[in-house]
């Protein structure tokens, strides 16, 4: 869990370094086992979408972590990034409304990311 904590650090200021929107993390550990966290942010137009991913990319290879699998890079309405421990969900705004996994990972525990 040591990992995951420090790879947070990482993803989100990758993010915020982009300008990502709405950024939440759910503590999932307690209710799933496919990972022990989400990180859930939005980006506003593609472009952008695709430069907060490859930031966080970037920033994780450069702290040691392996590259995550990656889903939905090319159409950037929803890329998901799987680092294992922590998984990374970057939506458009209207891909994050309609599926509202926030809603769906309710059990979860919700992570204040100042705290971090």
């Amino acid at each position: 869990m040591a990992d995951s904590k420090e790879m947070l650090k990482v993803i989100i200021d990758a993010l915020q370094d982009k300008k990502a929107e709405d950024i939440r993390v759910i503590d999932i550990s307690n209710v799933s086992v496919i990972a022990d966290y989400f990180v859930i942010a939005s980006g506003s137009n593609t472009n952008q979408i695709q430069a907060m991913v490859d930031n966080v990319e970037e920033e994780m290879f450069k702290a040691g972590f392996d590259d995550p699998k990656v889903e939905g890079y090319n159409t950037a309405s929803w890329i998901l990034l799987d680092y294992k421990d922590v998984i990374v969900h970057v939506f458009s705004e209207d891909d994050r409304a309609f599926y509202n996994i926030e809603r769906i990972w309710r059990d979860g525990k919700e992570v204040d990311i100042n705290s971090l």
